[in-house]
């Protein structure tokens, strides 16, 4: 079940993803974590579903990894 991320309904805590946080926007460089809170409300997001990781960084999802850690 591989998404894209900018479903919420595709996202639950526990979950791999590949994020990007706010300051690499510009880059676009990922960052890997677990999923910890969604912070994003609304059913769909164009730019991905706002996220915590466990270790706490914020960034928006852009890929969701295959399985649970």
């Amino acid at each position: 079940m591989a998404g894209n991320g900018k479903n919420r309904s595709d996202i639950r805590p526990g979950l791999r993803v590949d994020i990007v946080l706010k300051q690499d926007q510009r880059t676009g460089a990922l960052t890997r974590g677990t999923v910890k809170d969604i912070l994003t409300n609304s059913a769909f997001h164009p730019h991905g579903i706002k996220v915590r990781l466990a270790d706490g960084q914020v960034g928006r999802v852009q890929a969701i990894l295959e399985g649970e850690d």
